[in-house]
């Protein structure tokens, strides 16, 4: 039986908790929502919707939201 990885709740757990580690590198780090979203660049929305732990950011997104916040990608796993 398939079970919808969108629908795990271990998943969407973890991925507020990576939410709130982007958040609070972006913030230590002195930088807006908007500074990090337009050097991405991915939308408003999307970017919001990752710090909440809303969306699937692929790996791809996460370097590239780590390096525009100016962290290693691991501080935004931990």
């Amino acid at each position: 039986m398939h079970r919808d990885l969108e629908d795990d709740d271990w998943l969407r757990g973890q991925r507020r908790r990576i939410g709130r580690s982007i958040k609070a590198a972006r913030e230590n780090a002195g930088l807006t929502q908007d500074r990090v979203y337009l050097a991405v660049p991915v939308s408003r929305n999307f970017y919001q919707r990752i710090e909440a732990g809303h969306a699937n950011p692929s790996l791809n997104m996460l370097l590239a939201i780590a390096r525009a916040i100016g962290v290693p990608i691991s501080d935004l796993l931990r």
